[in-house]
């Protein structure tokens, strides 16, 4: 079964350039809104994660990789909506998530700690499949975080999708091949693929603004 995967950075549901008001919402409407089969989103604040079923219709999987500052989500919130732009994950904490099709079938979930404030969240799926969502720290650590996401990837079928903050090329032996200039990837191991995609700003423009300094990048899978 081809399985349609994306990822996302949603930049705390921020706009390019950055507003008072946030667009988290519309954002996660926008990438489920054609039925995909797996969607990865870094930069989620973590008081969203109780909001995303609703948001994307699919099954949710979360994790929590920075803390909100005041120890409260919701608080975090509240802060925020007052500049978006201005604070975004100052007090909200951070997230990752991985969105799935009803249709597919997890029976394992991980989440593992692979640098401050930084998780890789796994699924395994029915098939035996890994599918994992990271963002690594950019900077002198994004090479020995990145490495770490893929160490913990295992050896067998798997999909990699997140904000890898390097960009190609780089040494990663018997994956798919990554997307030429971006720092977004959706890489695959022991299945077949099409090459990733980015979309086109056209495609996550709203109202007239660019929702999040990071594109959609897609892959069919399988």
């Amino acid at each position: 079964m081809a399985l349609v995967v994306r990822t996302w950075n949603l930049f705390h549901g921020n706009a390019v350039p950055s507003e008072r008001q946030g667009h988290l919402q519309e954002m996660v409407e926008l990438v489920s809104a054609d039925g995909p089969d797996i969607v990865c989103l870094q930069e989620v604040p973590a008081w969203a994660l109780g909001h995303l079923e609703r948001w994307s219709e699919m099954h949710v999987v979360g994790a929590v990789a920075a803390e909100p500052l005041l120890r409260s989500a919701e608080l975090g919130r509240w802060i925020t909506d007052l500049h978006h732009g201005l604070l975004r994950s100052a007090v909200t904490g951070e997230a990752l998530a991985i969105l799935l099709s009803p249709s597919l079938g997890v029976v394992h979930e991980r989440r593992e700690r692979v640098g401050p404030n930084r998780v890789l969240l796994g699924v395994t799926l029915e098939d035996g499949t890994f599918v994992g969502d990271f963002h690594v720290t950019g900077g002198a650590v994004a090479e020995e975080q990145f490495h770490a996401v893929v160490r913990l990837a295992g050896d067998g079928a798997a999909i990699l999708a997140g904000d890898v903050n390097l960009k190609p090329p780089y040494e990663l032996e018997g994956f798919s091949v990554p997307l030429a200039g971006s720092i977004d990837q959706i890489l695959v191991r022991g299945l077949p693929s099409t090459p990733p995609v980015a979309w086109p700003a056209e495609r996550r423009r709203s109202r007239g603004r660019l929702l999040s300094d990071h594109a959609p990048v897609e892959a069919t899978v399988g």
